[in-house]
Formats: structure tokens, sequence, C-alpha cells
């Protein structure tokens, strides 16, 4: 039976040194393994017992990484195990099939979002004008898809983001706070829709997924079974689905977890 395996990336199976939660002694702390370099430095991080992990669900499984990076952003990651056959970036604005973007796939979705939502020159322009540079770092467009600020988080205030929320959703967007990053995104851009579109190409009679943001909702709901960690925003509001395991894991544990999750569910009862 054809199994399809869609997790989202940071904060699910991969981890900044910031987002890491290695709250035990030092001298319990797991081994790391670098998954991602920028600008030669390490930015990105998984324990090395969840890159043995990865590197056997990739042999028994498709395994389908599926993140809001931009292709580029994405490409940059050094997985260990099979290099994946489908990947989908942008929140499901492209599909990559051997590294390489279906522009059928991504046609149509531009084709959508100009018929269900606000333009993004609007949104990209209210942010311009109401996000203030005392707690703004950069603003950010992706793939001419959707826009993100990069903030700092401890003067960030609480209300903007709620009347921003608010605004966008009266223009068929959504926002979403992850870390340092306020995702503005059009409600049509989902990772659920690209992940039934792989499904439907790998003929998977099992689907399963992992994730940590609101933006990951939509592909949780679309999976037969998913698991989320004990951090991240579906954590803080306590969002469940049928179907769906909160586990109680925090930061680069919580990556290894899930992997061992998806392992089990792959091989079955034995």
């Amino acid at each position: 039976m054809a199994v399809l395996v869609a997790s989202d990336l940071d904060r699910t199976l991969i981890y900044s040194s910031a987002a890491l939660a290695l709250t035990m002694p030092d001298a319990r702390a797991p081994r790391l393994l670098c998954v991602e370099v920028h600008e030669a430095r390490p930015l990105s991080f998984m324990t090395e017992t969840a890159a043995g992990l990865l590197t056997d669900l990739g042999d028994a499984a498709v395994f389908t990484p599926t993140t809001t990076r931009t292709r580029k952003q994405y490409l940059r990651i050094n997985l260990p195990g099979p290099a994946p056959k489908y990947a989908i970036c942008a929140n499901g604005g492209h599909i990559l099939v051997d590294g390489v973007t279906d522009q059928d796939w991504h046609a149509g979705v531009l084709a959508r979002l100009a018929e269900q939502c606000a333009p993004l020159d609007e949104v990209r322009a209210h942010l311009e004008a109401t996000a203030d540079p005392l707690w703004v770092r950069k603003h950010r467009v992706a793939e001419d898809l959707f826009a993100y600020l990069v903030v700092e988080r401890e003067l960030l205030p609480e209300e903007w983001v709620k009347e921003l929320a608010a605004w966008a959703e009266n223009r068929g967007w959504t926002v979403s706070l992850q870390g340092r990053k306020i995702y503005a995104v059009p409600k049509p851009l989902t990772k659920s829709a690209a992940v039934r579109e792989v499904a439907r190409r790998t003929g998977a009679e099992l689907a399963l997924g992992a994730g940590d943001s609101l933006l990951d909702a939509d592909l949780l709901l679309a999976v037969d079974r998913g698991w989320r960690p004990g951090h991240g925003e579906l954590a803080d509001t306590e969002w469940t689905a049928p179907g769906i395991t909160a586990l109680p894991e925090r930061g680069v544990l919580a990556g290894e977890r899930i992997l061992r999750e998806f392992l089990k569910a792959v091989r079955g009862p034995r």
C-alpha cells in the first residue's frame, strides 16, 4: 500500500538554534545534525536519531516535504535519506517534481488566486502603511504569491496582529504568526490542495501529516492521521481535530517523536 507522508519542515522536522528547546542538562543533550547552511552559517538542525528515522521513512513511504518556504529556501536544505520525488513549496503554490516546478499546477494556482482574493499589491501596501518600523525588521514577498514580515517579537503589539487578521479575512487572506515572522497568505493558497494532488499522482491509499502552525491546519485536516508538536500556534490555541494527535514534546525532540510516529503508522501493526 502506497503511503504519503506530507510534513511541514520548520519547527516540525527541522529547527533553528533558537527553536531547539534543549531544556535538559547539557551533558544529556542530543547530538545534532546540521541540515541547512545559509550564507556560510549553520541554520537548521535535527537530531542524529531523527536523521536515521527520516532515512528509514524515505525508504518506506512517499515522503513529501510540505513547506511555506520559497523554492530557493527549500532547495538549500540537505535532508538525510533518499531525495524526495515530490516537494510542496510556497504553501502549495509550487509542486516540485525531482526539484523542478510543475508549471501546470502553478498556473492553476495563479488562476484561483486571481479569481478568489484581493491582489498581493493591496496587501503589501497595507503592511507598508500600518507596520511600525520600530518592530519590523524586514518586508518580504515570497514567489509573488504571499507576503511576510520579520519582526522583533517582544515589541510586536498583539492588537496589531488581530487587526491585520480581521482586515485580511475580509479580503480572502489569512494571517499567521510563526516565531519572528508574520505571514499574510491568500486563503486559496493551501498545502492541502497540493497534498491531495500528490496523493492522486502517487496513488497513495493512506496520507499522514504533521505541522505546528495555523498554516498547517488545513494540511492536517486533509490527511488520514496527523500529529502536532507541543509548541507552535496549533499548540498555543489547543487546536485539534479527529485523527490528530497532540504530542507533548517541544523543540527538536518533537521532530524526532513525529518521525517515530510516522514510521509506526507506515509499518502498521506487527
